[in-house]
């Protein structure tokens, strides 16, 4: 069945605004197309597509900001805390875990350790590790 590019447009646009969608995958359950032919016919960077995410970026921001909102104006200590983890900043974060664990290296490169049985296999691997590093 051919479906008109300008039909499907205004149908994906007005499901977008009427049911306030998030995701393309929300848009493709509101209009007769697949996935698929919605990129085929607007690829990426495309005027329409971009028209889309705008609408459905706009709904994104509208809905956090109603709930950050409704966050700020309550009075129980679970959603203010929510509410505070959104907007500290990284130490803070961390002054209110009661555990943190710092999974990063702080830009050190990592090596694997690496435990030889014999003279021929640690050779064997430094040659890896020396193949893996020149890539």
């Amino acid at each position: 069945m051919a479906y008109s590019k300008t039909k499907i447009f205004s149908q994906a646009t007005k499901a977008i605004k009427e049911n306030n969608l998030f995701f393309i995958e929300d848009v493709v359950a509101f209009i007769p197309v697949t996935k698929t032919w919605l990129y085929e016919k607007y690829p990426l960077g495309s005027n329409e597509m971009d028209t889309i995410k705008e609408l459905l970026n706009e709904n994104k921001v509208r809905t956090k900001s109603s709930i950050r909102a409704k966050l700020f104006k309550s009075e129980k200590a679970a959603e203010l805390l929510a509410l505070y983890r959104l907007i500290c900043t990284p130490e803070e974060h961390q002054l209110l875990n009661q555990q943190y664990i710092d999974h990063t290296s702080k830009g050190e490169k990592i090596a694997p350790t690496v435990v030889a049985q014999s003279e021929e296999q640690k050779n064997r691997i430094d040659n890896l590790l020396k193949n893996f590093d020149n890539e």
